[in-house]
């Protein structure tokens, strides 16, 4: 339905459409005839929700900040995990993977090999020279923020710890390329492009997606991508970045017995960042890291 524009904007604001979307949804319907692939309107947000998303996002941070001073050689997963669950209980969220899809936990937690869903256990204990990515979404007033941070334990091989540095310029590249307007496939092609100059692969059966509303919503964000291409990024957009990239092969596989853990198919070692990001239409702004 074409709105008029003193009507009320589709979003949900109650604001006039043309004090609310009706700017963006004009330049989308440009770049729509040009051939660019412009997001629904599930995918974008209105100013109350982007306020609800910002405050959860905030929340998220404080959470890994909360655990990384207890993430030290001799500490279980399970005991990360299990403070992490207390912390967030404490200050009125919601650990939002406890129960997604059947997942056991509160976090992710990834070791070395391990690229992503790794489920913490009292079993598996933090060593010197481990590698380690904390994956937390955190859901708090009904809305989500989704963040991960890598972790070194001790004295790291150089070329372990060159891969977790490099992973964190490849998300930031990712995210400098964010411009309103953009699209996920100069995210993709930033990311890849970096990666492979330094001699790494970008995992591509997982990427970052749109958040906030959901722990998981659309668009799928690819980190592997050519410029141009993909899903418009729109302002009011919200989603993550999370570039998991391998120190040797792409290939992935995933372990029968729990249905979550992610290894690399070569048994080298991965690492992953993640932020929530909002597009506005002055730029990106990072809300979850």
């Amino acid at each position: 339905m074409k709105l008029g524009r003193n009507d009320i904007c589709w979003c949900g604001s109650g604001k006039k459409y043309k004090s609310c979307h009706l700017n963006i949804d004009s330049k989308l319907e440009e770049m729509k005839l040009k051939g660019y692939k412009i997001p629904t309107r599930r995918m974008m947000r209105s100013p109350e929700q982007i306020e609800g998303i910002r405050v959860a996002s905030k929340v998220n941070t404080e959470v890994l900040d909360f655990i990384t001073p207890f993430v030290k050689e001799g500490v279980s997963t399970g005991e990360l995990d299990r403070r992490i669950y207390e912390y967030t209980k404490s200050i009125n969220a919601i650990p939002a993977c406890l129960g997604y899809e059947g997942y056991p936990k509160s976090v992710c937690i990834s070791i070395n090999d391990v690229v992503c869903h790794g489920i913490p256990d009292e079993k598996t204990i933090l060593k010197n020279g481990d590698i380690v990515n904390i994956d937390c979404t955190t859901k708090y007033n009904g809305y989500f923020g989704d963040s991960s941070r890598m972790f070194m334990i001790g004295d790291v091989d150089p070329v372990w710890k060159k891969l977790v540095e490099d992973t964190k310029k490849a998300l930031d590249l990712g995210v400098e390329v964010c411009k309103p307007y953009s699209t996920i496939g100069d995210i993709g092609y930033a990311i890849n492009t970096f990666a492979k100059e330094q001699g790494y692969s970008v995992v591509r059966e997982i990427g970052g997606h749109g958040v906030g509303l959901d722990i998981h919503e659309d668009p799928y964000v690819s980190h592997i991508g050519q410029p141009g291409k993909d899903y418009v990024i729109a302002p009011s957009m919200t989603f993550t970045i999370e570039p998991m990239i391998n120190l040797g092969v792409p290939d992935v596989w995933q372990d029968a017995d729990d249905g979550w853990t992610i290894r690399t198919d070569d048994g080298k070692p991965s690492a992953q960042w993640e932020y929530t990001l909002l597009m506005t239409e002055h730029g990106i702004e990072i809300l979850a890291k």
